[in-house]
């Protein structure tokens, strides 16, 4: 092991102990359930603003975005677009009325437990069937995040993927199962700051020794300068309508995002709501513009080498492939590549912590409390919760275990089994008082089922509609979904007074504050 290789250990190590430290801080701080899922509903606007987005990017900002748009070029950014839109949406427009609604729907601390309070689901059905999707899609996506672990663990110190994968587990584990919510959202602060100083200084000095020579080696590397640098290409082809609108409607997957829409619950008061949407769209703005010019630079900036190729790295690598030999070759600054080497893990661990308590959530509290043992005591679902994020994490980890597991892939499939089912209710729950019990089921169930059909059934000549049509699933579930709970709740009966009134007290209370 040679110094460079040393000192970025060091890094690390000092990174992942700091993270460790905020764990058991935060755990003196947690002694209820309340403030293990929700952190007693006390969180300032900058922490919530970067804890919500470092949660959602995940590995996939700094490692799947790049590598498409290293691989294909400039097209890709209308994934990045649509993810910029949906968050100034789900800012502007979700954040202040769920807050309002789940404080009014009976303090509501989770997502699947809202839905249950708002339609009054005494036989808790919306309980059930939300708590079940979570599970399903978080473990993709929690497999997703580990499986982004590995991978950068064995591409920086050449270490085996599944004991790279398992290191960074058991590290998120811990600070997660000791501290909950706040431990979370106090490490995603630090790791969201790390991201983005990682975003814009990287690819800012990559292109300074690139310099005027960008073109000449951008036609080397084996691509079409015109068409690399369109945004209506893809690849070698012009881009289609279907892939744009696919692209776009990544942006739909915000409003229905347990591990980001919970945020929104848990922010103090108005006045750090505001804070939080203008630090969370500024961020969110400036990291995905950032991860696609980092796509883009280090096309020209790695060649000779080209990502991808027999025997090379993964073009997901693209990020620790330029941080590398940034400061190892052209700066002999290897601690500070190791930092902003963090700033991926940081992205990684961000994402990963927010699902396993999301998992543990839905397991603990609305299927063991609400469900199983409605008499269980603070102190038991605070048990339970803590062994669910330990067993979420080892079952994650098997999911991941594949090393040639696609990041993009597996962040696909979460996001839009969970855009589809919980997004299209969330916004109706808000804003269309008429909706009802079976309109929010079949809402629920239509879009979560059309995702697994989709991606997943062979219906057409042995291929699935997914890679039939190019058309994402997101949309085709939203839509599905959207449709199933306007239809459903117009041909059952109206919601009780009961409901109603509470809809009114929700609007009463959001406009007071």
């Amino acid at each position: 092991m040679n110094s460079s290789t040393v000192a970025i250990l060091i890094a690390f190590a000092c990174y992942l102990l700091l993270m460790i430290v905020i764990g058991v801080v935060c755990m003196r701080k947690t002694g209820s359930a309340s403030d293990y899922f929700l952190g007693g509903r006390g969180l300032t606007g900058p922490i919530a603003a970067l804890s919500a987005q470092a949660s959602d990017m995940s590995g996939w900002l700094l490692m799947g975005l790049p590598g498409s748009v290293y691989a294909l070029g400039t097209g890709q950014a209308w994934i990045a677009i649509g993810l910029g839109l949906g968050t100034v949406i789900n800012w502007l427009v979700i954040a202040k009325p769920l807050r309002a609604y789940t404080i009014v729907a009976n303090n509501s601390l989770t997502l699947p437990e809202f839905f249950g309070n708002r339609y009054q689901d005494k036989k808790k059905i919306l309980l059930g069937v939300s708590s079940v999707i979570i599970c399903i899609f978080f473990l993709v996506y929690t497999a997703s995040a580990l499986a982004s672990g590995g991978k950068l663990f064995n591409a920086v110190f050449g270490i085996d993927y599944h004991v790279a994968m398992i290191i960074g587990a058991v590290v998120i584990l811990l600070y997660t199962f000791m501290g909950g919510f706040l431990a979370v959202c106090t490490t995603d602060f630090v790791q969201g700051m790390l991201m983005l100083i990682g975003l814009l200084v990287v690819p800012i000095i990559a292109w300074g020794f690139v310099g005027g020579d960008f073109a000449n080696l951008l036609a080397q590397s084996g691509v079409n300068s015109e068409h690399y640098m369109s945004l209506f290409y893809n690849g070698d082809h012009p881009i289609t309508v279907t892939e744009i609108l696919s692209n776009l409607a990544w942006g739909l997957g915000y409003c229905g995002m347990p591990h980001i829409l919970i945020r929104f619950m848990a922010i103090k008061n108005e006045k750090e709501l505001k804070k939080s949407s203008v630090i969370a769209i500024v961020w969110v703005v400036i990291s995905l513009t950032f991860a696609v010019v980092i796509g883009i630079v280090g096309r020209a900036f790695l060649f000779p080498k080209i990502l991808g190729a027999e025997g090379a790295a993964s073009t997901e690598s693209v990020f620790i492939e330029m941080i590398t030999k940034v400061f190892t070759e052209y700066l002999p600054l290897p601690f500070i590549g190791g930092i902003f080497i963090c700033g991926i893990l940081a992205a990684i661990m961000s994402t990963a912590d927010s699902q396993l308590l999301v998992c543990s959530s839905a397991v603990s509290t609305d299927i063991y409390k609400d469900i199983l043992k409605p008499d269980a005591d603070d102190k038991k679902v605070l048990q339970v919760g803590r062994i669910t994020t330990l067993v979420v994490a080892v079952i994650a980890a098997f999911i991941a275990w594949n090393p040639n597991s696609s990041i993009m892939g597996l962040v696909s499939d979460a996001w839009a089994g969970l855009g589809a089912a919980f997004g299209p209710l969330v916004v109706m729950s808000l804003f269309w008082k008429r909706t009802n019990l079976p309109g929010a089921v079949a809402g629920l169930i239509s879009g979560a089922a059309t995702v697994l059909v989709w991606d997943y059934l062979p219906l057409v000549g042995g291929q699935t509609l997914s890679a039939t049509t190019g058309l994402y699933s997101l949309l085709v579930g939203f839509i599905i979904s959207l449709a199933c709970i306007v239809i459903v709740s117009l041909a059952t009966k109206a919601p009780s007074d009961a409901i109603l009134d509470q809809f009114a007290a929700y609007k009463n209370y959001k406009d007071a504050e």
